[in-house]
């Protein structure tokens, strides 16, 4: 897993919940915003911090609709962009009653490598219609997919699960999402591990819900390639991802939270 899988993961793996027919509680307010750094280490290296990643959530309109967008940017710092720059943004546009998302961008820009891509969500016909397109390419890719409830892009996840009911987990239970991507819909496979206390530098310690949780390949159904990663967030109503692990071949990647701002609950999971 590279500096890009884990800024993705900070998205991704923050989906430690289930989606249900209703609509879930917004666990967000305008104005929301968390930072995260992205360090490395390895047996001879100490850990080194190499991106930061930040989240935001805005009150807005989109075709005259009022509208929650959710910002997502990771960028490299700026010591390691002389190696390699990377600077990834992603926004979604969620339905403010029902947290559905309607439309979905990126833009990564990794070195000299660039790719765009946009998603339109028709939740009436069940589809989601995506467009993407390598820059090197003179044309668009086009695509549409079927959706089920559960099936959404990474950032539209993360924020309607924020809102889940937690009280609903079993310890070692089994469960799946779909992630909506350009080409594919792939699944997620998780486990909830139960409660634990998580010593965050810089911030604090905290009560926390810990889960694993496996991305399947591009086929959609394998999870042969046994990538696993790890999973903390707040045991609260903000339900915050605070700490995401990936064992990799030499070393390991994290994501930790940095900053917080805005939050819509009190953050009762810190321990004084």
């Amino acid at each position: 897993m590279n500096v890009k899988s884990i800024i993705t993961g900070v998205f991704l793996l923050a989906t430690a919940t289930t989606v249900s027919a209703k609509s879930p509680d917004r666990a967000f307010k305008d104005g929301e915003t968390l930072n995260y750094m992205v360090s490395y280490r390895a047996t001879l290296i100490p850990n080194t911090d190499v991106a930061e990643v930040v989240l935001k959530t805005t009150r807005t309109t989109l075709d005259g609709e009022p509208v929650w967008n959710i910002y997502g940017n990771g960028r490299v710092m700026p010591f390691f962009r002389w190696f390699f720059d990377l600077n990834d943004t992603y926004n979604t546009w969620l339905d403010t009653e029902t947290l559905r998302p309607i439309k979905f961008t990126g833009n990564i820009e990794e070195g000299k490598y660039r790719f765009v891509s946009a998603y339109r969500y028709d939740w009436d016909s069940l589809k989601v219609h995506t467009t993407y397109r390598n820059l090197k390419h003179e044309h668009d890719s086009h695509k549409t997919m079927p959706l089920t409830n559960r099936s959404f892009d990474a950032l539209a996840l993360f924020y309607n699960l924020r809102g889940e009911d937690i009280e609903s987990f079993k310890p070692g239970e089994q469960r799946y999402l779909e992630l909506v991507l350009e080409d594919t819909i792939r699944r997620i496979q998780y486990r909830y591990l139960g409660k634990d206390t998580k010593n965050i530098k810089g911030l604090g310690k905290f009560k926390t819900l810990k889960f694993s949780c496996q991305l399947a390949t591009s086929s959609g159904e394998s999870f042969e390639d046994g990538s696993e990663f790890f999973l903390w967030i707040t045991d609260d109503r903000n339900k915050i991802p605070l700490y995401i692990e990936s064992p990799i071949r030499v070393g390991s990647i994290r994501g930790k939270l940095t900053g917080y701002s805005n939050l819509r609950y009190e953050l009762s999971s810190k321990i004084k």
